[in-house]
């Protein structure tokens, strides 16, 4: 079952595309997206347009992670072609997705992105468009006072 508002932020530990292992504490306003593979279409325009608002996020005080079960490798190469400036969290095995309560189907996660703040869930977007919704999810971000640009 997906996690939902008011959930207890899950504990996890991944390794990013640098092979760095990553432990996000979720104390701190973060944005964790699934999405279903690197390197196509739909993950593309989401990845694309996360890392376009990277800025105003990391001025809002806010952390980006992307999370798929493509391993290292793949997320290394992914974020090297588009430059992508925020961590990708490989997630092989499906761990991250199952302790956030995502479905893997024939190990492609569902599209579905979390904000997490004061150790749990603000909020939870099941079934997203991947266009126009980094913007969407820091302007939610703003309206709710969660984060607040300097």
């Amino acid at each position: 079952m997906t996690l939902d508002a008011g959930d207890d932020a899950p504990d996890v530990t991944a390794q990013n595309q640098h092979g760095e292992t990553v432990s996000p504490s979720f104390e701190a306003p973060t944005v964790v997206y699934f999405y279903p593979r690197d390197d196509t279409p739909g993950c593309t325009i989401e990845a694309k347009q996360f890392n376009a608002e990277l800025e105003s996020y990391r001025e809002a005080g806010a952390t980006v992670y992307g999370v798929s079960t493509d391993d290292v490798d793949s997320h290394d190469e992914f974020a090297d072609k588009f430059d992508l400036e925020f961590d990708l969290l490989a997630d092989p095995d499906g761990e991250i997705a199952d302790s956030f309560g995502v479905e893997v189907e024939d190990n492609f996660t569902q599209r579905t992105t979390f904000v997490l703040a004061d150790g749990e869930v603000q909020a939870v977007y099941p079934g997203v468009d991947p266009d126009g919704h980094a913007r969407e999810v820091l302007q939610e971000m703003l309206d709710d006072e969660l984060v607040v640009l300097d």
